[in-house]
């Protein structure tokens, strides 16, 4: 990597560095490790960076498992089954292409890891243990406690260092840089000093995550997942693709409020966990009698919705979830953060009492367009993988699905972004694109901090997430998502205020405000893909559209400017199409709220 300070001949450029690599990656968990890794053992250069510590990324909250059918414990299961069921599962809005691509390399995927020093749990006779999760057909679910992601993510790190791959990851990226189609690198700051950083890059990989932390009950944290990776690819020339799509976990935790959306692992239903309305009932035999607790993620969080909205939720809006019947060495050696956090946050012991759950806004289905067979975006040099692509998931991502496509992408688009650079025989950089990131970024920190109209951008955060909250939650309507668009609208004219304040603690308020760019982009691709979408399927439920329309199956393409377009999609191939609809289940019962 080439690092140097830029020959400031302007005020603007003073102290900004300049920093060069063959590829750039954005973002730096689970997914854009395992492209850095890629990179770097096919002898290319590479840089990855990010906008908050590594060893604490996103993907260490994921604790219940990661799938592949190896077969350890159900010899009978397959790729082609693991394919089906997430085609169905998806409610057949996956891309037929990307699915078969992500089963058919999963046991590469989970080999990789073992490799690595992975930890996985292991049978007495030294298999991985596989466990059940909700909707899979059989026991595919391999884990590490309830710590998988985060043991990957220290799997994926330990292999990063050996092989010397740079991370910077106090390294806010606000612009990608893009001349005539083609991508030449990215503009941001450090966060730390507030010193502008250009990168020249040959290719992108973007790797920044979805944009889940839009909603107000949300399990991302305060500074990830505000929409990042939509707008800087949308800004640079991509597509967004199924906005609406958004998954919303069955169990987040209401309190403390500074943790609230705080996640229960899917892991704390797969070992048996029931769940209960504030009446005691055990409210899963009316929306899924045969799965019950097993259940999709779609149905198990609007049985959810529906009991708190009917009135048989708890006096702070949520249900219970309850593993107190199960032995206690069980919930020790199985749902160890589980244990552990409620004890932090509560001083709950769950091995006696239930906990307090609602429906909390979890995963981006959707994400940036990509193509299946190197997730590239359609603009030259320009990749995307992990949530801030899309196509796998559709309308019902399937627990233990997320962590397994970061790791056949990372190293497939790695690959694919190693042949095209080192195929590159002139690059052209425009300077007007730098000069346009540097002075959206001047703008924020010159802005009228004294003016009347100046605003702050944690608040007007605050002001999308109520808006996303009421209108787009997970049960929508046509008149709530045109209130919904008429309210962002009004707060367009407010964002065009706001002012970024640095002091001595860092350059956080400048963050904040990209943050906030980012989420308004997000939210307005989600709202209007959602008013398009005029039928209810997986975890998209329209109240004034009860029925799945066989028109729809397909997917909404959003782009700033032209707005929405729809794309159908492909019939699977023979392989796992029959398996995905011999067990389909088209009813609405049990799924509906009117």
């Amino acid at each position: 990597m080439h690092t140097k300070s830029s020959s400031a001949d302007t005020d603007s450029r003073r102290g900004e560095r300049l920093l060069a690599t063959s590829v750039l990656v954005i973002g730096t968990g689970g997914a854009g490790l395992r492209a850095s890794i890629e990179l770097a053992e096919r002898g290319i250069q590479v840089l990855a960076v990010g906008k908050r510590r590594a060893h604490d990324a996103h993907t260490t909250l994921a604790a219940g498992g990661i799938n592949a059918a190896l077969g350890t414990m159900d010899p009978e299961d397959s790729w082609e089954q693991h394919a089906a069921d997430t085609l169905r599962e998806s409610y057949f809005l996956a891309d037929p292409a990307i699915v078969e691509v992500v089963t058919r390399g999963a046991a590469r995927g989970i080999e990789d890891l073992e490799r690595w020093g992975m930890p996985f749990a292991r049978e007495a006779d030294g298999r991985i243990s596989q466990r059940f999760f909700g909707a899979h057909k059989y026991r595919r679910t391999a884990y590490a406690g309830d710590y998988t992601g985060l043991e990957i993510q220290r799997t994926l790190m330990r292999r990063a260092r050996e092989l010397n791959v740079p991370i910077i990851d106090t390294v806010y990226i606000t612009r990608l840089l893009v001349s005539d189609g083609r991508v030449f690198g990215a503009y941001g700051f450090d966060i730390v000093d507030g010193t502008p950083v250009v990168i020249h890059a040959d290719a992108v990989i973007l790797a920044a995550g979805g944009h889940t932390r839009i909603w107000r009950n949300t399990s991302s944290r305060r500074d990830e997942n505000t929409g990042d990776s939509f707008r800087l690819a949308a800004l640079a020339g991509a597509r967004i693709r199924d906005a609406e799509l958004v998954q919303f976990h069955p169990s987040g935790i209401l309190e403390p409020a500074d943790a609230a959306g705080l996640l229960v692992s899917e892991a704390a239903r797969g070992e048996g966990g029931i769940l209960r309305n504030a009446l005691g009932e055990r409210y899963m035999s009316k929306y899924d009698p045969e799965r019950m607790e097993l259940s999709t993620r779609d149905r198990v969080a609007l049985a959810s919705y529906t009991e708190i909205a009917e009135g048989r939720g708890t006096t702070n809006g949520g249900v219970f979830l309850d593993v107190s019947h199960l032995p206690r060495e069980q919930i020790l050696s199985k749902l160890p953060r589980v244990y552990r956090n409620l004890i932090d946050l509560q001083m709950l012991d769950i091995t006696e009492q239930p906990i307090e759950i609602a429906p909390t806004a979890h995963y981006s289905m959707g994400g940036v367009w990509v193509r299946a067979e190197d997730h590239g975006t359609g603009v030259d040099g320009l990749y995307a993988i992990g949530e801030a692509s899309s196509g796998l998931h559709g309308a019902n991502r399937l627990g233990g699905n997320s962590l397994i496509e970061l790791l056949v992408y990372g190293r497939i688009t790695g690959a694919d972004a190693a042949g095209y650079v080192s195929g590159l025989t002139e690059i052209r950089r425009d300077p007007a694109a730098v000069a346009e990131a540097r002075a959206e970024m001047t703008g924020l920190l010159e802005g009228g901090a004294g003016s009347a109209h100046a605003e702050s951008p944690r608040r007007l955060q605050r002001a999308v997430r109520d808006i996303m909250t009421e209108h787009a939650g997970v049960v929508r309507s046509e008149a709530g998502l045109a209130a919904g668009i008429a309210k962002l609208d009004a707060l367009e004219e407010r964002v065009a205020n706001v002012t970024a304040h640095p002091d001595i603690a860092g350059f956080d308020d400048l963050a904040h405000a990209f943050d906030l760019y980012g989420s308004m982009l997000a939210a307005r691709a989600t709202l209007e893909c959602a008013i398009e979408r005029r039928e209810t399927r997986g975890c998209h439920n329209r109240s004034d559209y009860p029925e799945q329309d066989d028109a729809l199956r397909g997917n909404f393409v959003w782009a700033p400017g032209s707005g929405v377009t729809f794309e159908a999609l492909p019939e699977a191939p023979d392989a796992f199409r029959d398996l995905a609809y011999a067990a389909a289940d088209d009813s609405v019962d049990g799924k509906l709220v009117e």
